[in-house]
């Protein structure tokens, strides 16, 4: 083989990723020496084995991208051991190196699974690139394998709805955290949309082309849990009939939602650590490791930080997650962003000619008065209803669900707990509160209490008693 070589195609790896692991499988120590003193130079991690069995051997401890496997050897020869590192480790890529003889073997090889092969004597510079070609493929063949057990949608076209001062504060945070890599804890009530910023996160940072992986830690047994999150070997227990790749390792070199942590036993907890410390996993029934890199967003309507001294959530987990803390209110504490949310969701998924288009100031009004306990998510399935319900092209308060129109207002204090008032009291109480409602506009205030504008004039600059 010819020591020349040209510069491999470095835009198959980010720079910051650690080089692709070969494993050169050759009986000549010759070849084995100079692929162990070259291939370094161009960009990779090397590991030599003297022959088929060795090279299995060494594949069952360790994790290679690529295997370079020469036909021609005594014992266990190039097309046997590829069939078994196929059987072994899928995930590795095989390349096979034939003389002119044994065209054949190569051919039935490529039958078994290759990559590619290459006829000696060769280029270093033909080796490296095809290398770099094989680590490519690893790559998409892995994130295909994740995209067929996942539902990733496009996380950057993620969109956040903002007017409140809150929540615009909260996007700059955002946006300022995304591109740094760190973790990110986001807490909120449900229905505030955690999913939704972490894709938004996740769409902002440059892993954005990489898998969004989105694990339900309270979906998941914990008999399960570690098969699930860290895959498994064939055979590594009673059901697992095939290798299996874990939602970690589908996530590498993206983005890790953990949603709902707080719901993850003490248990489970211990592992995830381990792997976060370590960027580390290790499937069920193998004892090697895999390294994996991913960013972890970390979501719960939970207050880790008191679910600590409770016992229910580790320490050092908490802290290992809380790298940057986001908070979202909940959507009674910000109802400025109350109207450009139905907006929103009145056109989202409407198609192009919808029949609802509009809402009436007045519907928003109620809509803004309703305490929203189930957040953006309840108001998002009652804007999709009246999508299908509502009568004309706008929005009335009668197309309202009765919950919504029935809502009694609240201003601090619950009303069973006010003391009782003159009927005239009342009715003053009830106009101060449209009218705070209605962010002091009076005409909108009057139209929401059906009475004439001038009444309302009027009951204002009556003299208080």
């Amino acid at each position: 083989m010819s020591e020349s070589s040209a510069s491999p195609d470095r835009d198959v790896v980010p720079s910051s990723a650690p080089p692709p692991h070969v494993l050169v499988v050759d009986d000549e120590e010759m070849m084995r020496a100079m692929l162990a003193r070259e291939l370094p130079r161009l960009g990779f991690h090397v590991t030599t084995a003297g022959s088929g069995e060795e090279g299995i051997e060494r594949a069952q401890s360790e994790d290679f991208s690529v295997a370079v496997v020469d036909i021609l050897m005594p014992g266990m020869d190039g097309v046997e051991t590829l069939k078994r590192l196929r059987q072994e480790t899928p995930g590795t890529e095989v390349v096979l190196l034939t003389g002119h003889g044994t065209i054949e073997g190569a051919v039935a090889g490529m039958r078994a699974g290759a990559y590619d092969y290459l006829t000696k004597p060769c280029r270093l510079s033909e080796l490296s690139a095809v290398l770099w070609r094989a680590v490519e493929h690893r790559a998409l063949r892995r994130e295909n394998a994740a995209l067929k057990r996942l539902v990733c949608g496009e996380a950057g076209s993620a969109t956040l709805v903002a007017k409140s001062a809150s929540m615009q504060a909260l996007l700059a945070r955002i946006e300022r955290v995304a591109p740094a890599d760190s973790a990110v804890l986001v807490q909120g009530e449900s229905g505030t949309g955690k999913e939704l910023v972490a894709r938004l996160i996740h769409g902002l940072s440059a892993r954005r082309a990489k898998p969004f992986v989105v694990i339900n830690c309270s979906a998941i047994p914990d008999a399960l849990f570690e098969s699930e999150l860290f895959g498994h070997q064939r055979g590594a227990f009673t059901g697992a009939v095939e290798r299996r790749l874990g939602l970690v390792e589908a996530a590498d070199g993206g983005t890790l939602f953990l949603d709902e942590i707080g719901e993850m036993s003490p248990a489970v907890q211990s592992k995830l650590l381990r792997t976060l410390e370590s960027g580390e996993i290790r499937r069920v029934g193998e004892n090697r490791t895999t390294r994996v890199n991913v960013r972890v967003v970390a979501a719960t309507n939970k207050d880790l930080a008191a679910e600590v001294p409770a016992g229910r959530f580790r320490e050092d987990l908490y802290y290992r997650l809380n790298g940057v803390p986001l908070h979202i209110p909940p959507l009674r504490e910000r109802s400025e962003d109350i109207e450009p949310l139905v907006r929103h969701f009145l056109l989202e998924g409407a198609g192009k000619n919808p029949r609802v288009k509009r809402i009436s100031t007045e519907a928003v009004a109620v809509l803004a008065a309703y305490r929203w306990p189930g957040n953006v998510r309840e108001l998002k399935n009652c804007v999709y209803a009246l999508r299908i319900l509502s009568v004309g092209e706008e929005v009335q308060v009668d197309d309202l669900p009765l919950n919504v129109r029935s809502a009694r207002p609240k201003r601090g204090t619950a009303w069973d707990e006010r003391p009782i008032l003159k009927l005239e009291q009342v009715s003053d109480e009830y106009v101060l509160y449209a009218l705070e409602r209605c962010s002091g506009n009076k005409s909108q205030a009057a139209r929401l209490l059906a009475i004439d504008p001038k009444t309302l004039y009027k009951r204002l600059r009556k003299p208080s008693e």
